[in-house]
């Protein structure tokens, strides 16, 4: 099978362009184009002999993405759809701009098999994972649409990415790689639900990326009402693996909690999370939960996030509180998706 040529280390291209009758210093031509100029096509490559343009397309996966939509919030959020040539689905991904950063929120697979019972995203189950030129491709095609960087990239999209780890890790060499797309290791999230091999891998990368771990109850008891699927982890073997990230990144590890009326926003709950935080040296950051169809969860009120919050930080958590982003935009991760999905389905006989 033909591999992305987002994800060809300029090793591997200065070969195989030694191999096919070409001169190795277009190597860092192309990487150029690809990753600071956000060119997918070869053909766009202007100073590329319009053979090697030719070639590069025959032999590679180039320009297999495209945006389907971009659904546009008040605040300036933009979620883009982005489907893959040869697939009938689609993955989302977030622009969110801010006064001071822009940031980038990335899926990892196409679905998911989680199924977190709040989240939209693995509502139709896992299509299959993304490799790391499409994971790729979301980010220049993301570069591409604002012409510059992000200050910061998130995966939190679509998917769990400790379940595609494999390609996580090579897309992140050439995020974070200086002769690629030269983002700082410390201004790059990855959450996951806590799948704790694919935290202990990470760990041992002795890396500098955030690592934010989507908790969402204090006990085990009430997580698997939030999280039925049988890949979710005891809370303690979660958290352990959360100290072993830390001391091998120096790294504070984040627990993200959406916080859901009625379900995990009691006095007890916010005495139990404050517990779990402190004692595995971990910060907290509380997640009002947006409103997805066909789920009955209700989002807190704004007294119920303050007074969460007060609980947390009497009883010594270090907290902060997501900001609603996209709100007017079918803010929760999946929902886009969801609907293209609905949309292609065949309309029933009348």
């Amino acid at each position: 099978m033909a591999k992305s040529l987002y994800e060809i280390s300029e090793a591997d291209l200065k070969i195989w362009l030694k191999d096919n009758g070409f001169k190795t210093f277009r190597s860092k031509q192309i990487i150029d184009w690809i990753f600071k100029k956000f060119i997918l096509n070869p053909c766009d490559m202007l100073n590329i002999p319009k053979k090697l343009q030719n070639a590069l397309n025959n032999e590679f996966i180039c320009n297999s993405a495209k945006i389907e939509k971009i659904q546009c919030a008040s605040d300036g959020t933009e979620k883009l759809l982005i489907s893959y040539s040869g697939t009938n689905d689609a993955v989302e991904c977030v622009i969110i701009p801010s006064a001071k950063r822009i940031t980038f929120c990335l899926s990892t697979q196409i679905g998911c098999p989680v199924k977190c019972t709040f989240c939209a995203s693995g509502q139709h189950g896992l299509q299959r994972n993304l490799s790391a030129g499409e994971i790729l491709e979301q980010l220049l095609l993301c570069s591409k649409a604002i012409n510059a960087k992000p200050d910061n990239i998130v995966f939190m999209g679509v998917g769990e990415p400790m379940l595609n780890i494999k390609n996580l890790i090579i897309a992140l060499d050439f995020i974070s790689g200086t002769d690629y797309f030269a983002l700082g290791q410390r201004h790059i999230t990855i959450s996951t639900s806590g799948i704790v091999n694919g935290i202990l891998k990470l760990a041992n990368l002795k890396r500098q990326y955030n690592l934010a771990v989507s908790l969402h109850a204090p006990n085990d008891a009430l997580r698997e009402r939030i999280i039925p699927s049988e890949l979710r982890a005891n809370i303690k073997d979660i958290l352990e693996a959360c100290v072993e990230y830390r001391a091998q990144t120096t790294r504070m590890v984040t627990l993200e909690y959406i916080l859901i009326k009625n379900l995990n926003n009691s006095y007890k709950n916010a005495i139990e999370l404050a517990k779990l935080a402190k004692e595995y040296y971990t910060k907290i950051n509380i997640i009002p939960y947006n409103k997805v169809d066909e789920v009955s969860y209700l989002p807190p009120t704004e007294k119920d996030i303050t007074s969460f919050i007060n609980i947390l930080e009497e009883n010594g958590a270090k907290v902060t509180r997501r900001i609603k982003r996209g709100d007017d935009s079918d803010a929760a991760c999946g929902q886009l998706r969801n609907r293209n999905i609905l949309s292609r389905e065949p309309k029933p006989k009348l």
